[in-house]
């Protein structure tokens, strides 16, 4: 059937955000360094990175790119939209070279190439977007007994991690990456929803008069501001080579198996088609991991040995300084 023109406009507003989103992190951690050298560390409870101007350019960089990927929701299903986040993480390798002076090695690069394929793969073959007329639809998809259980279940967990995040958060990275990507499962879905009612209200069918619009708001507020504190948390305390592709897998996988409960993208697609989907899905992983796991490898020895105290140390808590 080829690809469809939402499809197509999805796809450039998600490499638009990928751009923005990639270049945020570096921005962000090099704000959180220069804002733990002076004062409280994020990842021990400060906000002292409040009054960073680089950790604000930053953050504007990172609402320019959800932005961007607020829109490619209204236009394509999340099983095109999400995938292509590894892009974020191209990007931010790329900028890491230069400014962190993290040096990208040959199989470094070949990851890029293997997340590039991927993500080609995935839009190629990504499923229509579902026909909605009223965000009353989408209410209704979200209050089905299977969508509702998930939620449950991700609500649920959230809480026992926020729980023990104090405890934990500062040696085991799943905690923190974890609140995020659980809570960014069910904002995306919400995410969606709101893009549609605005999509809809724009053509002009007003869809801002319905509570459902503004529970689903409610939702992408909160579980934004959850997000944004727990991955500063994360940033700050873990090495970014080890948060982003941790981060990207977690969020991704959990967010394609809530819009397939939800949405049911895939019941309109054959058993080819969503195989190839899935093998895209792989291949973006198996780039990411790559991308990240040799990213040291072409250090010299004298640059191994600084990057060893300024990129692999973090891995375990740092203490303030």
């Amino acid at each position: 059937m080829g690809i469809s023109s939402d499809n197509v406009h999805g796809f450039i507003l998600a490499v638009s955000s990928s751009i923005f989103i990639g270049s945020s992190f570096i921005i962000k951690k090099k704000g959180l360094m220069k804002a733990g050298a002076v004062g409280n560390r994020a990842g021990s409870g400060g906000y002292s990175y409040l009054y960073e101007p680089m950790w604000w350019a930053g953050m504007i960089s990172m609402i320019v790119g959800e932005i961007a990927n607020f829109a490619a929701y209204a236009y394509a299903p999340a099983i095109l939209v999400t995938p292509l986040g590894a892009l974020s993480i191209i990007f931010s390798a790329v900028l890491a070279h230069f400014i962190l002076e993290e040096k990208l090695h040959i199989f470094g690069m070949l990851g890029c190439v293997l997340c590039v394929v991927g993500s080609t793969t995935i839009v190629l073959h990504a499923p229509q977007e579902r026909n909605i007329e009223s965000v009353k639809e989408v209410w209704m998809l979200a209050t089905e007994p299977g969508f509702l259980v998930y939620s449950i279940i991700v609500l649920v967990l959230i809480v026992v991690l926020v729980r023990y995040a104090p405890k934990y958060g500062q040696t085991h990275m799943v905690v923190y990456v974890g609140i995020c990507s659980l809570m960014g499962s069910l904002t995306v879905m919400s995410v969606k929803a709101v893009g549609i009612a605005l999509k809809l209200t724009f053509s002009g069918m007003n869809q801002f008069k319905y509570f459902e619009t503004w529970f689903f708001t409610a939702i992408v507020l909160g579980g934004s501001i959850l997000q944004v504190n727990y991955l500063n948390k994360a940033l700050d305390t873990f090495n970014t080579a080890v948060v982003s592709p941790v981060y990207y897998v977690m969020f991704t996988s959990l967010t394609i198996l809530a819009s397939m409960i939800m949405f049911k993208e895939w019941d309109s697609q054959n058993a080819s088609q969503i195989a190839t989907e899935l093998c895209g899905f792989v291949t973006i992983l198996s780039g990411t991991f790559l991308l990240h796991k040799t990213r040291d490898m072409g250090s010299s020895p004298s640059s191994s040995s600084s990057s060893s105290t300024s990129s692999e140390v973090p891995i375990v808590s740092r203490s303030p300084k």
